[in-house]
């Protein structure tokens, strides 16, 4: 633990209470650090302070007799936040019987007769074996933010999902099962709303935004320059690379991505097809590691970070975010990728987020534990996240549209899934309806092949279906296809001719968009393989049409 554990001594009596906290640092402080409180009120609120800053205490010393709450009621309370320390009562001679029938009330571990002399005697030895007990069982607690929540709560998953993507480590603890989140939530002053989330130094917020826990734990959301010679709007694996080469190569960089480096790859739970990672590696790993290299470079980098508009200004370009700020840069690379497709059937809407899941196969693996779960898809992203699922995951069926996961997954991952006795394959079958009040009961799944429909239980269903660009916030400044999909380079060159409105006397560069300097690369571009190696080779490949570019303005 980064701060020692607390001893808590409370007596109304100054003297009295001076005397005990003198006698406890004496013998404890090199261990433990040694707090009083006046009144049970006071230690109250202490405890709860401790609490919310996930300290913990080994050892109550508490006088019988204080007017406003005696030892015995404010141990009574005491414990509900820290059960586990041990309770020393201190009494008159008068008062021993208090003390005896607070063995049967609070289950104190011993009282004291006030005054004990010589206390290497008559206290150390005592509460020696006390603490030693203490520290037998005593467990580490986890050292950084918790969030308290319930499992089937779509606001609760959004946040698990953005801190794990952002490789922000955290503890989940679920309202309706675990002990120590009943603790925190009675440690609040405050009526709680969840999720709520308690940061390392006892602050919290009560059902945050995601920007809201990005400010709070540090990570960077507004521009710091004036102008930048190259902005990157999405940091998925092409947006990674070009920051790492922009920056690399001298261009004043800047990334904004809107939920987490790493875009749909960083959601992979395994790759094993990624040139020089012959063991693979998972989405997140990449990420983390190309978004080190970029900050080594130079580049910045905010998160969550969502642009909505950009317009020509002279010879910049300004980019609008949703936080109102505005971007002024020489150039922009738009690698904004693509995301799963959302299942229209029945029901669904109401339950995503609560056991309907959109990816996020790493988020809720473990809350999957020893249950029955779905997938819907037959490509790589969705044969990684049954291999995953199927390590926690009592049974993990695949429902595939098609005839075969021969036409849409690599080899590698189909031999896998066969080699796993929990994962079934179920092929010519969707989801046609889904149920459940506020969290997934059950599905419909519908059989092309026996034209039969049948219902299922199911507590988790994940979804990893098609590709869908995120680009109508560029509608009308862009060309696009009929898909949304940017067009680029020889794309644009109808019959011969450049795009409409294009003033230059060269025709558009291979990644650039039908308005000079603005580029686009990855799986937002049309055409564009949608494999983690051709993303990332496009998006260092940007980088040299930008610095051309850049040499004619």
């Amino acid at each position: 633990m980064s701060t020692k554990p607390v001893i808590l001594t409370v007596d109304d009596e100054p003297e009295v209470l001076r005397a005990v906290e003198r006698d406890l640092r004496r013998e404890y402080n090199s261990r433990y650090r040694v707090m009083r409180a006046e009144s049970g009120a006071q230690a109250l609120e202490a405890l709860r302070e401790l609490r919310l800053r996930n300290e913990f205490v080994a050892l109550f010393v508490a006088d019988q007799r204080m007017p406003e709450m005696s030892g015995v009621e404010f141990l009574e309370q005491a414990l509900t936040l820290f059960p586990k320390a041990k309770r020393v009562l201190l009494t008159a001679y008068a008062d021993t019987d208090a003390a005896i029938r607070a063995i049967n009330s609070v289950k104190i571990d011993h009282y004291l007769i006030k005054p004990w002399s010589p206390p290497e005697e008559q206290l150390y030895p005592i509460l020696n074996d006390l603490l030693y007990d203490w520290e037998s069982d005593f467990q580490p607690p986890f050292e950084g933010l918790r969030i308290v929540g319930h499992r089937w709560s779509a606001k609760t998953h959004q946040l698990k999902d953005f801190l794990a993507r952002n490789h922000v480590p955290y503890q989940w603890l679920d309202i309706e099962s675990n002990l120590e989140a009943e603790r925190l939530i009675q440690s609040a002053a405050a009526d709680v709303r969840l999720p709520f989330v308690v940061f390392e130094d006892g602050a919290y917020l009560l059902e945050p935004s995601n920007v809201e826990v990005a400010q709070k734990i540090g990570l960077r959301t507004e521009a710091e320059s004036g102008l930048y010679d190259l902005t990157i709007i999405g940091g998925g694996p092409a947006g990674l690379a070009a920051a790492v080469y922009g920056a690399s190569e001298g261009l004043s960089t800047l990334l904004l991505e809107r939920e987490a480096p790493g875009g749909q790859a960083g959601m992979s739970s395994r790759i094993e097809n990624y040139l020089g990672f012959p063991s693979g590696l998972s989405g997140s790993e990449l990420a983390r590691r190309a978004l080190d290299q970029a900050r080594k470079f130079g580049a910045e980098v905010l998160t969550p970070a969502e642009a909505v508009s950009i317009r020509n200004d002279g010879s910049s370009k300004v980019i609008q975010l949703t936080n109102g700020q505005e971007v002024t840069t020489r150039t922009v690379l738009i690698a904004t990728g693509v995301a799963y497709r959302r299942l229209e059937i029945p029901g669904i809407d109401a339950l995503t987020g609560a056991g309907v899941y959109y990816g996020a196969a790493i988020t809720e693996a473990v809350s999957c534990q020893g249950e029955s779960v779905y997938i819907v898809g037959g490509a790589n992203s969705a044969g990684q996240a049954a291999v995953y699922l199927a390590r926690f995951a009592a049974q993990v069926t695949m429902l595939v549209r098609g005839k075969s996961l021969a036409d849409t997954m690599s080899k590698y991952l189909i031999d896998q899934i066969a080699a796993t006795p929990n994962i079934q394959v179920r092929v010519c079958a969707q989801v046609t309806e889904v149920f459940g009040t506020d969290k997934l009961e059950s599905l419909a799944i519908y059989d092309s092949q026996t034209n039969n429909s049948e219902s299922v239980s199911a507590r988790a269903l994940f979804i990893f279906i098609g590709a869908v660009p995120g680009t109508e916030w560029v509608r009308g400044l862009v060309e696009r296809d009929e898909r949304g999909f940017i067009l680029s380079g020889v794309d644009l060159m109808r019959e011969g001719k450049r795009p409409h409105g294009w003033r230059l006397e060269r025709n558009p560069y291979y990644l650039e968009s039908s308005v000079p300097g603005i580029f686009v690369a990855g799986d937002v571009r049309h055409g564009s393989i949608k494999r983690v190696a051709s993303g990332v080779g496009e998006g260092s490949m940007a980088v040299q049409f930008v610095h051309q570019f850049l040499a004619e303005v």
